[in-house]
């Protein structure tokens, strides 16, 4: 796992392996004010890997989930 994106603790080494998206969603890094918008995504995400059968769809509502992700981050970027 590369230091930009460490794994997240909320997933386990096989979760990651078998969705490395799961990696996107660590925010510990991030400034508190930050960690407040990306920390439901992050939920979200570990509540679908451990309800949702893994199949295409389950990778495309967690892409999706990615970017909503992304954008509430920046919208608390000035």
């Amino acid at each position: 796992m590369s230091d930009i994106h460490p794994a997240p603790a909320e997933f386990s080494a096989d979760q990651i392996g078998a969705d490395p998206i799961l990696r996107y969603f660590h925010y510990s890094h991030l400034p508190a004010v930050l960690q407040g918008a990306s920390k439901p995504f992050c939920d979200l995400a570990r509540h679908m890997v451990e309800t949702l059968p893994r199949n295409p769809e389950r990778t495309v509502a967690l892409r999706k989930l990615l970017e909503a992700k992304d954008a509430a981050v920046r919208a608390n970027v000035n």
